[in-house]
């Protein structure tokens, strides 16, 4: 069983999250222009570009929609923060432990209840 979470450890867990979810942000800004529509470009090579395009389209619409899901993730977390309830299991009630929250800081089950 691990133990209760000190007040020093989930405040340095918060800055992580919200770290994570300020580069998540940033990350999903910078890539919007790889999600567009690919245009065929009569300047390129031709059928080959616009596959390579159509690859590059789809990869980035797959980073997207993963970046969503973090944060999706790390909002659930921070709300679970404001309540009182971060670092407790949503399952068993039981405190994960903190090398697990370390690795991930969104995590809402322990390691018993996610296996």
């Amino acid at each position: 069983m691990a133990e209760e979470l000190s007040e020093k450890q989930i405040a340095s867990l918060k800055i992580l999250l919200l770290e994570r979810q300020a580069e998540l942000r940033a990350l999903d800004e910078d890539g919007a222009s790889w999600r567009n529509t690919v245009e065929l470009d009569q300047q390129s090579v031709g059928r080959l570009s616009r596959m390579d395009a159509m690859q590059q389209q789809e990869m980035a619409q797959a980073e997207a929609r993963r970046r969503t899901s973090d944060l999706a993730r790390i909002d659930q977390a921070l709300k679970r923060h404001e309540e009182d309830e971060y670092g407790w299991c949503a399952e068993c009630g039981e405190p994960i432990a903190c090398k697990r929250l370390e690795i991930d800081p969104a995590a809402h089950l322990c390691i018993n209840c996610a296996s």
